[in-house]
């Protein structure tokens, strides 16, 4: 291994402590509740190191996000991908999402953390990075349903609209999950999120 590949991977191995660290600090107190310092402090890394790669703690958290919508953005552009048909791309993409909240349940946590807290502010300049990270996601999906009206196969509605209600649906079905032992006591959660992905669809389809 080369000296530049070392310090690369040196670099990465850093960035990795250092959104591990704020990860758990961001679940633990809050956004507002949490500093450099503590960062530096439970990365054991010195706040002058955190600088080094960070210009701040916003930057640091929306590090977390852009990682987490990005490994979403691949797993659904690998659907993209295939000849399936547009209702079978948009039921894979459900399956996906469910998948991502599962193998990356930190990144969706942290996600979902900044969705419901509305009153957090990143800045402009991060808020828009942000943004269109996740409307990669939603010109897929909508491509998916732009595809399936112009096949003939749903009814034509507003597919960006449709996009946008499309996953609101999987995000909400997905956070029922955490009801399985209450509201869900004795029905099975991807059960139940399968067939609220099915309604979803179907509300697409075109009536023969």
């Amino acid at each position: 291994m080369g000296l530049r590949e070392r310090r690369e991977r040196e670099k990465e191995a850093r960035k990795r402590q250092i959104l591990a660290a704020a990860r758990t600090l961001l679940f633990k107190r809050g956004l507002q509740s949490t500093s450099i310092s503590q960062i530096a402090r439970t990365a054991e890394l010195g706040v002058g190191t955190i600088y080094f790669y960070y210009q701040s703690k916003e930057e640091i958290f929306y590090s977390l996000q852009e990682e987490g919508l990005d490994i979403l953005f691949r797993a659904i552009e690998a659907i993209d991908c295939t000849t399936r048909p547009p209702d079978e791309k948009l039921r894979e993409t459900g399956l996906a999402y469910l998948h991502f909240s599962d193998a990356h349940k930190d990144y969706f946590d942290i996600i979902n953390y900044f969705l419901a807290t509305p009153s957090v502010i990143l800045g402009s300049e991060l808020k828009k990075r942000i943004d269109r990270k996740g409307s990669r996601i939603l010109k897929l999906i909508d491509g998916f349903i732009r595809k399936g009206v112009s096949d003939g196969l749903f009814r034509p509605v507003d597919s960006k609209k449709y996009a946008v209600m499309f996953w609101g649906a999987l995000h909400g079905l997905t956070q029922f999950k955490k009801l399985e032992r209450t509201v869900l006591e004795g029905q099975d959660h991807r059960q139940v999120f399968n067939y609220g992905v099915d309604q979803v669809i179907g509300g697409l389809m075109r009536t023969r």
